[in-house]
């Protein structure tokens, strides 16, 4: 049975999408199935891991919306062992068609049941909001990553996600659960940054992964080229860190 990690936060700009392409990229190579659902209507995900939205067909929108099966919606991509469910700028719509269906929360869910067997891993990309579609990929998640960035007011709007987790988990999803946060585009000669992960620490405790993602200009260059970092550069910074976080998610899950 796969595990389905949502990668939420519904600050803009933490490294929600980096994180998902990676992590995903990055358990591919140890060996994992992965599949990739890019629930963000910008398709930020689905371009990163190569794929032409152009020539995008059936879209996470068209599962949401529409009596279509998932599997006739997954894509593979350049890298071995990793598949994505890709999206398009028109999801944005289908928040007000997903109002009129009924148990609108889980059509997400009920869509993963086919599939979910077969990998060993579900990352989902969730939007920077808290609404339909977010609710959508927590309610059929198994855990929660919260990427957290190491500058100042990173910690701000935690409560209000840590309470829809707990709203959803009481009314929705009883077995969901934080995988952990993680630190995000950290400078270790910024004091700023090592006060923030002082705090998370104190606030989170074992919730936050050892793993922590350095800045580092080739995750931002990779998605221009259509992959992983691990592809564009696999000694950088942020294709080690990746490898850790991957490790790490492996390790947790394994005990």
């Amino acid at each position: 049975m796969g595990k389905v990690i949502a990668l939420a936060n519904q600050k803009g700009g933490v490294g929600k999408t980096t994180t998902t392409i990676n992590l995903a990229a990055s358990l591919a190579a140890l060996d994992k199935k992965v599949l990739v659902i890019d629930a963000d209507p910008q398709a930020n995900a689905s371009s990163g891991l190569g794929i032409d939205l152009r020539s995008v067909e059936i879209s996470v929108y068209e599962i949401l919306t529409e009596d279509i099966t998932i599997d006739q919606a997954i894509l593979p991509t350049s890298v071995d062992n990793l598949d994505i469910l890709p999206s398009r700028i028109d999801l944005v719509g289908a928040e007000l068609e997903l109002l009129n269906k009924d148990r609108r929360e889980q059509v997400l869910l009920n869509a993963l049941k086919e599939i979910k067997d077969s990998y060993d891993f579900i990352l989902i990309d969730c939007s920077p909001s808290l609404g339909l579609i977010t609710v959508n990929a927590l309610t059929c998640a198994d855990s929660v990553i919260i990427p957290v960035q190491s500058e100042y007011f990173a910690l701000e709007g935690i409560s209000k996600l840590l309470n829809t987790i707990k709203i959803i988990k009481s009314k929705l999803n009883p077995k969901l659960e934080i995988e952990g946060f993680l630190l995000t585009m950290y400078d270790s000669r910024l004091k700023l940054a090592n006060q923030v992960y002082e705090e998370l620490k104190i606030h989170f405790r074992n919730l936050v992964f050892k793993a922590v993602i350095h800045r580092n200009i080739r995750l931002s260059e990779a998605p221009s080229h259509g992959v992983p970092v691990l592809h564009y550069d696999a000694e950088s910074k942020g294709s080690v860190n990746y490898m850790q976080l991957a490790k790490e998610v492996i390790d947790n899950n394994s005990k």
